[in-house]
């Protein structure tokens, strides 16, 4: 793979396993550290650091939080936490900026989730367990999509 880019992007980890968010942030990272960097001089530089840096919060709530206070690129979102849910974090995300991309990650991947997912405009929805290559994939392709200006 290959991204164009001048700073890392910010990504969001959003669940209440911590286990969990640690293996996304572990697959994350460590396919952040497998690209090709382009700077936008399009000369093929050395990898200076992360594509992606990982922020992670524990419920919707926090998530919510941290996107007012830092700049965040991409969110991943588990469907099923307390208090406020995925899909009303990213209902919540979407009104704040509309074209940040976020994921729901659920092991309920039913056709009425999947349609309420479409409603909010969830880039996708992963079914847990997600295969990393299925998870850097997805990923990838909702950075390109948002903010192809910057990747291309």
């Amino acid at each position: 793979m290959v991204i164009n880019v001048d700073k890392p992007f910010q990504l969001l980890i959003t669940d209440d396993n911590s286990a969990f968010r640690q293996v996304l942030r572990d697959a994350l990272e460590l396919a952040s550290t497998n690209v090709e960097v382009v700077e936008q001089s399009h000369e093929t530089a050395s990898h200076r650091g992360p594509i992606l840096e990982v922020f992670e919060a524990e419920s919707g709530e926090e998530a919510v939080e941290i996107v007012r206070k830092q700049r965040i690129d991409i969110v991943l979102l588990d469907m099923h936490m307390h208090i406020m849910s995925g899909l009303e974090t990213l209902r919540v995300l979407k009104r704040m900026d509309a074209l940040r991309p976020c994921i729901l990650i659920t092991s309920d991947t039913s056709e009425q989730i999947r349609r309420e997912a479409q409603e909010a405009n969830a880039f996708s929805v992963l079914k847990k367990p997600v295969p990393r290559r299925q998870l850097v994939a997805t990923v990838s392709t909702a950075l390109a999509s948002a903010y192809h200006n910057e990747t291309e």
